[in-house]
């Protein structure tokens, strides 16, 4: 919940930056705290306080605010106007449907380095086994999501500022470019 109201909060700002210098302003410090919160994840121990883990996930939910809106209005900058219901369709399924599929991803990933863990345990029957064993899949996913947020930074330093294409009017006869 706390993430939730942070997203909230930075939102409509983030808006208002977005307006006055552009999306990568927005888009790389955003991605550079998704980075930092998905590389102190990294080291997430079965003995963390609730805490701690809130105050890491409110990082990552601050960056990704400062990350979706931007890059999400300077992909539908590039459409026409009239195209801007078909692309906010697209991007939200897209969303949806990518959401889904990196859930099931890292949730596999997880799963993958808890049974290699339980592999190599002394006693697979332990309840303390298991648990690290999640720990030892939640470091292997962690550490996938930042490997992808790296290249998400990368590509991100290239975003440039987009406005949408000049329309048409029904009067004006569209002209060939050659």
């Amino acid at each position: 919940m706390p993430g939730g109201i942070i997203n909230g909060i930075i939102a409509p700002v983030s808006g208002i930056l977005f307006d006055k210098f552009g999306p990568r302003v927005l888009v790389v410090p955003g991605i550079v705290l998704m980075c930092v919160a998905l590389w102190l994840f990294m080291g997430i121990e079965s003995d963390w306080t609730k805490g701690r883990i809130i105050f890491i996930h409110v990082i990552m939910m601050s960056g990704m605010s400062l990350v979706l809106m931007p890059a999400q209005t300077t992909g539908l900058n590039q459409l026409p106007r009239h195209l801007y219901a078909h692309g906010t369709a697209i991007l939200n399924t897209l969303q949806q449907v990518a959401g889904a599929i990196g859930i099931a991803l890292f949730i596999s990933i997880m799963t993958s380095g808890a049974k290699d863990y339980m592999k190599t345990s002394p006693d697979p029957t332990s309840p303390q086994e298991a648990l690290q064993s999640m720990v030892a899949g939640l470091h292997n996913a962690f550490l996938f999501g930042l490997v992808l947020a790296v290249i998400a930074l990368v590509i991100s330093i290239f975003i440039k500022r987009t406005q949408a294409p000049k329309e048409v009017s029904p009067e004006q006869p569209a002209t060939a470019k050659i």
